[in-house]
């Protein structure tokens, strides 16, 4: 797995319109993981996909009605297989953390990288998935020089709105990844 101008090659590739520049001079340096499902508690329904693309059809399901006109997207995709799908690259501002703050800096959209585990707060994410993320995490680390403590849920940085990825997000199974080797 490596990077071409902020693209992961050999994966799925989905370009939102849902993105733009990140401030002058701003690289990544935070990575913020999410959960997703669509319906809630629902897996490999393509509405995830639908949503970041602006596609999703909202009539289709009741719950879906607080989307209708939602303009949203993350960097990534990581389904329960483990296969990626990237939606903007990691070069520009995906928006995926909304009103959020980390170490005293508002707009997390604007130097970080949103990536989503398909999945909710409370199912075991699935060893493909952390498998992927792992992977995922060390190109990052590689590519923007990400420090150790650069990796952060989304209940990190909204804690009065998001509790994603939720307690069944295992941090144990990608903290060797986030430590800078010696």
């Amino acid at each position: 797995m490596y990077l071409d101008q902020g693209w992961l090659r050999d994966i799925v590739h989905k370009p939102s319109p849902n993105f733009n520049q990140r401030p002058q001079g701003v690289r990544p340096e935070l990575v913020v993981i999410h959960n997703i499902s669509l319906p809630a508690g629902e897996f490999g329904t393509g509405c995830i996909e639908s949503l970041f693309c602006n596609t999703l059809d909202c009539s289709i399901h009741e719950s879906f009605s607080d989307l209708v006109g939602l303009a949203v997207s993350a960097h990534l995709l990581i389904d329960r297989c483990g296969l990626v799908t990237q939606f903007v690259s990691f070069d520009d501002r995906a928006w995926h953390a909304g009103v959020s703050m980390y170490q005293g800096r508002e707009n997390c959209n604007d130097f970080s990288i949103g990536i989503e585990l398909e999945g909710t707060d409370d199912l075991a994410y699935t060893d493909a998935q952390y498998s992927t993320l792992r992977q995922v995490l060390a190109v990052l680390r590689r590519h923007y020089d990400l420090a150790d403590d650069a990796v952060v849920g989304h209940c990190d940085i909204a804690p009065e709105r998001k509790t994603d990825p939720g307690v069944a997000f295992d941090w144990g199974r990608i903290s060797d990844v986030l430590k800078r080797s010696e």
